[in-house]
């Protein structure tokens, strides 16, 4: 059985994403892991964003680097809560320094939206004290990683180690996937996705972490998609999912012309995987991306009002938990 999409005009009208347009009453965030209170999505806007960065891209100028502009932007779209890595985290490293830094920056300049998402790097020496100091000192709900960047794979043995540490402590483990087009790439900076392709073996030995794929569906798609979603648990954020209807065509049995449409076979050259609607989150790669992409996603996908209240806020209070 199908579900019965909402009207177009009425969802133009209705939606969270026109309520945020037009400054509509806002919803009460959630604490994270704990439900968000207030109005139906239809009365306000209420999203969370799972993945936006502070500080500066080296390799371009943005509009929204500056953390208190970044924060604007977001307040703008009624984002109420944003998971917030920082781009030094790719590039220095003295790791501890820039987990702290994000930490203050968000508490100082984050208008009470930012969450910071610390990083670790098991390729560095005493990587499990970082780890414990996202936790313990900063108070870090979860840890953002960038295997590619900081110089590991997911096969190295360290990072089975940080998962399992990672598990202990209940922080939900974030792993960049992508950060730029490799061909819009520095030539001095070539830096290939990371190969999800032993995810799935090595989260069979740690049944209890969490783990989420930011930036992930350039790169994961087709087979290695239907990996993720038959033999894992693990969710993911829309920030660079691509063409018309994007969200709609991904989740299951969310249309009933969806497997016979063009656009259906665009992830895969075939069939299209999937992925469950609890497992799929509203993130936008701001400053990186514009904001409005995402947005925009939800308004011209025919989502029912139950995927849109998943989407953009549910799913991630579900998956939250505090430090």
């Amino acid at each position: 059985m199908f579900m019965n999409p909402i009207p177009r005009r009425s969802f133009l009208k209705n939606s969270l994403v026109t309520a945020a347009a037009l400054g509509l009453p806002s919803r009460v965030p959630a604490q994270p892991g704990k439900p968000a209170t207030g109005g139906s999505v239809a009365a306000g806007a209420f999203i969370v964003d799972t993945n936006v960065n502070t500080g500066w891209w080296p390799f371009r100028h943005m509009k929204y680097s500056a953390t208190p502009d970044l924060v604007a932007k977001l307040r703008k779209h009624k984002i109420k809560r944003a998971w917030a890595g920082s781009y030094d985290a790719l590039f220095q490293k003295n790791i501890d320094s820039v987990n702290t830094r994000l930490a203050e920056d968000c508490r100082v300049n984050g208008g009470g939206i930012l969450v910071p998402f610390g990083t670790v790097n098991p390729a560095f020496p005493d990587w499990e004290e970082d780890l414990r100091r996202c936790h313990e000192v900063h108070k870090m709900p979860g840890i953002r990683l960038h295997p590619i960047y900081n110089g590991y794979t997911l096969e190295s043995p360290e990072f089975k180690h940080l998962l399992d540490g990672a598990a202990r402590r209940g922080l939900l483990v974030q792993i960049a996937i992508d950060m730029e087009d490799e061909r819009k790439q520095h030539p001095l900076v070539n830096v290939p996705a990371v190969d999800v392709a032993p995810l799935p073996d090595i989260l069979k030995q740690i049944p209890n972490v969490r783990v989420m794929l930011v930036n992930p569906f350039r790169h994961v798609r087709g087979a290695k998609l239907k990996a993720m979603v038959e033999r894992t648990d693990v969710t993911f954020e829309f920030s660079n999912l691509d063409g018309l209807s994007s969200v709609e065509r991904i989740l299951p049995d969310a249309m009933p012309w969806k497997p016979y449409h063009p656009l259906g076979r665009i992830l895969s050259g075939g069939a299209n995987p999937t992925v469950p609607l609890e497992r799929l989150l509203f993130g936008s790669n701001a400053p990186f991306m514009p904001l409005e992409q995402s947005l925009f996603k939800l308004i011209e996908s025919p989502l029912t009002r139950a995927q849109i209240d998943a989407l953009a806020f549910g799913n991630a209070d579900r998956i939250l938990v505090p430090a």
